[in-house]
């Protein structure tokens, strides 16, 4: 069982929305997942059933880049180093790949 959430209270009040949305941003960036190249779905362990069904369904390449997203986030922690600003993830192409993933 999954814990209860606000995002549909959230989301179907427009002012809480734009309200929350600056706070959300604020948090992700607090996180610092994105500073070594990582998206929010690189972060989910791959040990359920469904997440390893999910992962099959990815394009070659999509799944390729995961892979190698995966490791440089791991050489960036061995090394205690972030990647340069320019190859943060950015919100932008997080929101486009979730749109076509989760459209299909």
């Amino acid at each position: 069982m999954s814990a209860p959430s606000l995002t549909n209270f959230i989301v179907k009040r427009p002012w809480l929305r734009r309200w929350m949305t600056p706070l959300a941003n604020w948090y992700t960036d607090l996180a610092g997942y994105r500073k070594i190249g990582l998206r929010a779905d690189d972060l989910i362990p791959e040990e359920s059933e469904v997440v390893l069904k999910a992962l099959k369904r990815l394009s070659p390449k999509e799944s390729y880049d995961r892979v190698f997203r995966m490791r440089r986030a791991f050489q960036c922690s061995l090394s205690h180093q972030l990647l340069p600003k320019e190859q943060w993830t950015k919100p932008e192409e997080v929101r486009k790949f979730q749109r076509t993933v989760f459209r299909s």
